[in-house]
């Protein structure tokens, strides 16, 4: 089998074994641990394309592992928990995860996911490509251009980059301090309302329909993701 190697670390043997099926079955290679400590041997030994991480381990709490991970692997985490609260997720997100799922979660959901930030992996980002079409849009980063059915939309300067920063990270849950800490600076980290204000125009000016948005999801009370 050559199909992406994916670590699972989760202490409950009956969600391991779930999820393992459930890779499996999408052509996934998978390696388990139900700890942390064994999770951290296996991804060194073995450096996994994705991690697919319990917060609750026995010996520790995964955004432990995600810290230590993280600091020498860009691999994507994928964390799924039954710990539901808002400061939860933008904990261990905000320590390097790219994504949380909540238990119960279906098999649908989570190869989605998975499906997602492989392909991000994959790409190493969009902020690498030059050009980017997604709907009736092209951003073309080497002219700092966005195109919607042909006619260039005007962003301003703070628009354009928050769009970058967003499209860099496509499929990736962003916390509002990190997009606010990339676009605006550390001394914004808490002004929530200006990122507010500015996905809205984005949605305005580069969605079907702002009130449904396809690309720019929010994330309620954590952040936003950016999906093609």
């Amino acid at each position: 089998m050559s199909g992406p190697l994916i670590l699972v670390v989760e202490d409950e043997s009956p969600i391991r074994r779930f999820v393992r099926e459930a890779l499996v079955s999408e052509g996934c290679r998978v390696l388990e641990a139900g700890s942390r400590d064994a999770g951290l041997l296996a991804a060194g030994e073995h450096r996994p394309e994705l991690v697919v991480l319990d917060l609750g381990l026995p010996d520790g709490d995964g955004v432990e592992f995600v810290e230590s991970f993280r600091a020498w692997s860009r691999a994507p985490v994928l964390v799924l928990s039954a710990r539901s609260t808002e400061q939860d997720k933008i904990g261990v997100l905000d320590v390097g995860a790219d994504d949380y799922l909540t238990k119960p979660f279906s098999v649908g959901e989570l190869l989605a996911r998975v499906r997602a930030l492989l392909r991000r992996a994959t790409t190493g980002g969009e902020s690498g490509a030059a050009r980017l079409e997604f709907g009736d849009l092209i951003v073309d980063f080497s002219r700092r251009q966005v195109l919607r059915q042909g006619a260039p939309v005007r962003l301003t300067p703070i628009e354009y980059r928050l769009l970058t920063v967003m499209v860099a990270s496509a499929g990736k849950v962003l916390t509002h301090r990190q997009l606010l800490r990339e676009v605006w600076g550390p001394a914004y980290s808490e002004s929530s309302h200006y990122l507010r204000i500015y996905v809205g125009h984005l949605r305005h000016k580069l969605e079907d329909d702002p009130t449904r948005p396809r690309h720019f999801l929010t994330e309620t009370g954590v952040g936003y993701r950016f999906q093609l």
